[in-house]
């Protein structure tokens, strides 16, 4: 029975692998009522019958998108779609009152223009994207507070971005040789079938994808440049990996000035992230390694200074599907409404 005092949220595109994380999340949540789940190609299907694990705890059936049924049934709703499909919806539900958070690419860009080169889809809704926040709440902890649509990162540049922030915002490194080289679980291409994610295809190999042109790229670029205060170019190159979940992100600069020592970087980054209780900064000779943040909201951070060559070498590791994107979207929820920035999120991984 729905508590009165909690928020009435719906899942939109509730079936996919980011929704399913995200039902499961809730569930736990003591704040929030789930009032909503969405989505036309499993519309009519009770939510059960497509994840037999929630027999008992979820009674609901999947429904087909109806921006005014959703509106007024919830006060949040996140957009867990393909990309091209949250721009056509948002607009409608923020004027209705509704809050959003999306999970696509669709308002991560503060620019359009470069929203367009690279997802090829075009866009009416100017305005709306206007107001949008880049939700990363590390570093923009402020503006989600206040804001009504939030952009979700993707789970690459979340990585990243963790590891290579306190970098570029204290200027320690040359903003113009950044190589980020990342691997990620086979979950991250979604639950739709695609044949390179197949097991007979997956299994004990590794290969890039992506090279030189994935659509992470300028998303990554983009935030960068925000804390460079100048315009930064990366060298992005993603890799599947044979596991389930999780992204191990390596990123490699040159420093700056050549006396700084892996302590000192260590202290810096402790500093950094002081009051983000989802970072997790490796003691001297310790690097993040995926299963540690199976499951959980938690990104682990280890580094290491190379004084022969100069270099800084940040390892993050977070599981893709939570802080790389339904329980960040939580995270970011959390903040919107006032909450306890952790309240909900999980923090201890299954282990082994």
């Amino acid at each position: 029975m729905n508590d009165s005092k909690k928020v009435n949220v719906g899942i939109v595109g509730a079936s996919g692998y980011g929704g399913i994380q995200l039902v499961r999340i809730l569930l736990d949540h003591p704040h929030v009522h789930i009032a909503y789940l969405g989505g036309d190609s499993s519309a009519g299907k009770p939510f059960c019958d497509l994840y037999p694990h929630l027999t008992n705890l979820v009674n609901l059936t999947v429904e087909a998108i109806d921006l005014e049924e959703i509106a007024r049934r919830c006060e949040v709703v996140f957009l867990s779609l393909p990309n091209g499909l949250a721009h056509k919806m948002a607009p409608l539900l923020l004027e209705k009152g509704v809050q959003v958070l999306d999970l696509s690419a669709d308002y991560r860009f503060g620019d359009l223009n470069t929203y367009i080169q690279w997802y090829q889809d075009e866009r009416e809704d100017h305005q709306v994207a206007e107001s949008a926040v880049y939700g990363l709440p590390e570093l923009y902890r402020d503006k989600i507070k206040s804001s009504n649509l939030i952009g979700c990162p993707g789970c690459y540049p979340t990585a990243s971005l963790l590891a290579i922030a306190p970098l570029l915002k204290q200027g320690l490194v040359d903003p113009g040789a950044l190589i980020i080289d990342a691997k990620s679980g086979t979950s991250g291409g979604g639950r739709h079938a695609k044949v390179p994610f197949l097991l007979a295809e997956a299994d004990n190999s590794l290969g890039a994808y992506g090279v030189g042109k994935h659509r992470h790229t300028p998303e990554i670029e983009q935030i960068c440049t925000d804390l460079a205060k100048s315009e930064v170019k990366v060298q992005f190159t993603p890799h599947l990996i044979p596991m389930v979940r999780g992204i191990l992100s390596t990123v490699y600069a040159n420093l700056s000035d050549p006396g700084l020592v892996t302590e000192d970087l260590l202290t810096i980054y402790s500093a950094f992230y002081r009051s983000s209780p989802f970072v997790k900064i490796l003691s001297n000779g310790l690097y993040p390694q995926t299963k540690w943040a199976l499951s959980t909201n938690l990104c682990y951070i280890g580094l290491e200074v190379n004084p022969r060559t100069g270099h800084i070498i940040v390892l993050s590791a977070i599981d893709n599907l939570i802080k790389g994107q339904a329980g960040q979207a939580v995270q970011c929820l959390n903040i919107m409404r006032g909450w306890d920035e952790t309240t909900g999120l999980p923090q201890l991984a299954f282990y082994p």
